[in-house]
């Protein structure tokens, strides 16, 4: 009997399938593919900088600056500053709508219990004298259902859940990277702008001494009220860029606070920054192709094809029958005082056959869009791609200039040194006039500025390459199948995507 009604069981899925085929999914497939890193050419844009190995950046890549001060501030910001609170309960959400969806591949069990008060019609169903009557029914009962899942749809559905939660974990280490990044830069800012405040302050003592030493030529009959007049004039501009540097200053120190997630008091408490630079220049040995699992922005873009890709597995699932087995078991009596009698037990099963046979093109239409989607989804990887390598290189031919701007200043503000020592020094013996040393003076003020202003494009730039790197991220092997968590963002490699993978949807 149990073999007659295997037989049957199978028969009925046979046909199902073959329904199942007027739903056709032919000439439907995706048309994107990932570009192999290794065809984005750079050698000639990377030639003439060192290759080392141990040039990605490290996870606390902050502290090559050598700044307490600023160590302290961004281990303050990561431990929970809004941004990543904000980033991981995003991580929380794509983890929580995972479990969603691996629930429908389990079977739900629920109960019920229901009393009702009922009068029975006398031309029903129920002859009398029940028919007339008036009579309470009780309900109790445990329903399973279950879906069998022969095609693997909840299964790809699920899938796609968790690899979308992956890349929320990944996004979470980019936010942490965009947060840890933007805090050096401003701190670049504030030291940027310590440092030409130094700049004006010197130019106000300078002028203050010229204006002192013209003070006594005049008395002397050497110089005219001309000469003095001049002289206090240039005092105000002096002061006038004093003053606007602090106050770039102030806002500045705001700005960290807010990053900190802090009042505007915060800031009050930041000292002087004192970061140096980092040293010789050095990239990576291995570019481009290693950036695909050093970049954050990359590698949440990969989990994403793959999410996009169990997506179609979904879309697919949706052509072929569809089967549950809903079963119950419980007490049913008509009066509460039989409920618990073994007469009033009930029970039954219901295998359920979904069959797609003329939707309205609805199915197709679907696979269409997810095919679009994952297509989509590798565009967007292949232009990640193609941007980080074009940031890494953008951010070297930025230091090449840097680097021989900084010769020239260096040059350039020796020279002005010492034009404006003899002329200060010819001046103060009357050799010369006021204006001599104004102008000298303005070409050293013009050296020391663009000194300050090279060295924190410098140190920018050192942020701005550590970023393009990927800031120390790096893909785990060893976590590879883990399930992604808000606090520790467990980075394993996305399954069936590797570097030089065409990301094609099979």
């Amino acid at each position: 009997m149990k073999r007659q009604s295997f037989v049957r069981s199978f028969a009925a899925v046979a046909v199902a399938a073959l329904l199942a085929s007027c739903a056709s999914t032919g000439g439907l497939k995706p048309q994107a593919s990932s570009v192999d890193a290794n065809r984005l050419e750079a050698q000639r844009a990377f030639a003439g900088i060192p290759v080392n190995d141990a040039a990605w950046p490290h996870a606390d890549w902050w502290k090559r600056f050598n700044d307490p001060q600023l160590d302290a501030l961004i281990d303050e910001a990561l431990k929970g500053s809004p941004p990543l609170r904000a980033a991981d309960a995003r991580v929380r959400k794509a983890l929580a709508a995972a479990g969603v969806a691996n629930a429908a591949r389990l079977p739900e069990l629920t109960g019920n219990a229901s009393v009702t008060r009922e009068r029975l019609p006398e031309k029903g169903l129920f002859p009398p004298p029940l028919g007339g009557s008036t009579i309470t029914q009780g309900d109790l009962s445990a329903n399973l259902s279950y879906d069998l899942d022969l095609w693997g749809r909840n299964r790809s559905a699920y899938e796609s859940a968790l690899d979308e939660a992956h890349a929320s974990a990944v996004d979470r280490y980019g936010a942490q990277l965009f947060l840890s990044t933007a805090i050096v830069h401003a701190y670049v800012q504030l030291q940027r702008a310590h440092d030409q405040l130094d700049v004006a302050e010197a130019l106000v003592n300078d002028r203050e001494r010229v204006r002192s030493l013209t003070a006594q030529r005049t008395a002397n009959g050497l110089d005219s009220q001309v000469e003095l007049k001049q002289t206090e004039a240039a005092i105000p501009e002096a002061r006038e860029r004093v003053i606007q540097l602090q106050e770039t200053i102030a806002l500045t120190h705001n700005q960290i606070a807010a990053l900190l997630g802090e009042g505007p008091d915060r800031g009050l408490a930041i000292a002087r920054p004192h970061m140096q630079a980092t040293g010789a220049l050095a990239l990576p040995a291995v570019l481009p192709a290693d950036l695909i699992g050093r970049r954050p922005d990359i590698v949440a873009q990969r989990w994403r094809v793959e999410a996009a890709r169990k997506d179609i597995a979904v879309a697919h699932a949706e052509f072929y029958p569809n089967v549950n087995v809903i079963a119950f078991i419980g007490l049913q009596s008509i009066g509460l005082g039989n409920l618990l009698h073994a007469g009033a037990t009930a029970a039954g099963i219901t295998p359920a056959l979904r069959l797609p046979i003329f939707e309205g093109g609805r199915l197709r239409s679907n696979l269409a869009g997810k095919n679009a989607d994952f297509d989509a989804a590798v565009e967007r990887y292949n232009q990640s791609l193609a941007d980080a390598l074009h940031e890494v290189v953008d951010q070297l031919t930025s230091m090449k200039s840097v680097d021989a701007q900084r010769r020239e200043v260096g040059s350039g503000l020796a020279t002005a040194q010492s034009a404006y020592d003899l002329a200060l020094l010819r001046y103060k013996e009357g050799l010369g006039n006021y204006l001599q040393v104004l102008s000298a003076e303005s070409a050293v003020l013009a050296q020391r500025s663009l000194k300050a202003d090279l060295d924190a494009r410098e140190l920018g730039l050192t942020v701005n390459l550590t970023r393009a790197l990927g800031g120390g991220y790096e893909e785990a092997d060893n976590n590879r199948g883990q399930t992604p968590t808000a606090k520790t963002g467990v980075r394993p490699q996305p399954s069936g995507v590797r570097p030089q993978s065409s990301l094609a949807a099979k």
